[in-house]
């Protein structure tokens, strides 16, 4: 396991522990587990993110990759397939995955970086646009 899947694991089992509650850089904030089918294996992929809950109960995730030159994998997943499994709080249901993108996109991402300034360091150090993905719930 690389450290990245380490970490991840150890959000994800906190979360799942904790009724979506985590702590350490996390706590406070919005955590959302994804569940993935892999753009190529078709395998299950688990991903734990920050989220922004809206108002209508879209939940809006941020393909930042910490403001890496790529796009992280699991945004490649959702392109390929946008049914996703998400886990928030003490809830999970299955969802969409839409690329937001325009005006929308950028008012939606001017919010996260309001509230999670890092977000801004991240677009800080990328020269591309960090896409933003709604989850829809379904049922």
């Amino acid at each position: 396991m690389t450290d990245t899947s380490n970490f991840n694991q150890t959000v994800i089992d906190e979360f799942r522990a904790n009724a979506g509650q985590v702590g350490g850089g996390f706590a406070g904030a919005p955590v959302v587990i994804i569940t993935t089918k892999g753009a190529k294996s078709g395998q299950p992929r688990v991903n734990p993110l920050v989220g922004l809950p809206d108002d209508d109960g879209t939940i809006y995730i941020f393909a930042s990759k910490g403001g890496a030159p790529s796009n992280p994998d699991w945004y490649y997943n959702l392109l390929a397939h946008p049914d996703v499994q998400v886990e928030f709080g003490a809830d999970t249901y299955t969802a969409t995955a839409t690329n937001v993108t325009g005006p929308k996109r950028d008012e939606i991402f001017d919010r996260q970086k309001k509230i999670m300034p890092g977000f801004a360091e991240y677009e800080a150090t990328t020269t591309r646009v960090i896409p933003v993905v709604a989850l829809t719930r379904k049922d």
